[in-house]
């Protein structure tokens, strides 16, 4: 199994994930012409998709996901609530399935297991993948982390965890006082802080690969990100900052 993040941050988030000839992208908050050409970056045709999964249905995670599913024939999985709170920007699409929390479900080679998470929107989950004997956690839009999270999570060989704030970068940025609340809140997004102990509580004797995603430009800064990682991380783990502005390299579980 081998993933490469598309784009991560608040203005658009897609990761790939390919296992031998499957592959499902994770999200697609990017024009349909933004997500081609950044997988064509990576030598990846969206026409080999054989799935578009959504966390949930805010505009950087969704927006582009309708686009991608019609032009490539591929459905559209999420979990009920998702699928009607995002309907009028989904719009149609010959092929929407539905999930439940907590229930795994396969695509081709891939086990896939949504894990619900406190975030303000109508029914979110994040995923746990599963294919060749390798595990990959996806974990973004979250404001605090559970014991059912860190269960749900535990033994994996790769990680992409959110880093959005810091809260005192968030404090004195730009932000009004009912969005900071919002992202610091209980259903918003993961500090620094909060990803560093999420790596401290979590078995990290199989993790090979850790990236950095959803990164507030405006609330943090990859310095701030690096302190965590260095203090959270175990030696040997293979760190990456994902980006808003480019694709990632591929991270391949299996080498």
């Amino acid at each position: 199994m081998r993933f490469a993040t598309l784009a991560s941050g608040s203005s658009g988030n897609a990761t790939l994930v390919v296992h031998g000839d499957h592959a499902v992208m994770i999200d697609c908050g990017l024009s349909l012409r933004q997500a081609e050409a950044r997988a064509q970056a990576l030598g990846f045709s969206l026409a080999d998709l054989d799935a578009v999964l959504v966390t949930h249905e805010h505009d950087d995670h969704l927006g582009g996901a309708g686009a991608v599913a019609r032009k490539y024939r591929v459905p559209v999985w999420s979990t009920a609530g998702t699928r009607l709170a995002g309907a009028a920007r989904l719009g149609v699409t010959a092929d929407c399935r539905d999930i439940l929390p907590g229930v795994s479900f396969r695509i081709g080679a891939f086990e896939l297991l949504p894990v619900i998470v406190p975030h303000d929107a109508r029914e979110p989950c994040q995923f746990v993948l599963a294919a060749g004997g390798t595990r990959l956690g996806i974990l973004t839009d979250v404001g605090q982390s559970t014991s059912h999270l860190l269960a749900s999570y535990a033994g994996l060989d790769a990680l992409l965890l959110e880093f959005n704030h810091d809260p005192e970068l968030l404090r004195r940025g730009p932000y009004p006082p009912a969005l900071q609340a919002r992202v610091g809140g209980d259903y918003g997004h993961l500090s620094n802080g909060q990803a560093e102990d999420i790596l401290t509580r979590l078995d990290q004797g199989r993790l090979r690969y850790l990236t950095a995603a959803h990164l507030s430009e405006k609330n943090n800064t990859p310095g701030h990100v690096e302190a965590c990682l260095e203090r959270a991380l175990a030696s040997g783990v293979r760190r990456h900052l994902a980006s808003q502005g480019e694709p990632s390299p591929w991270f391949d579980l299996e080498d």
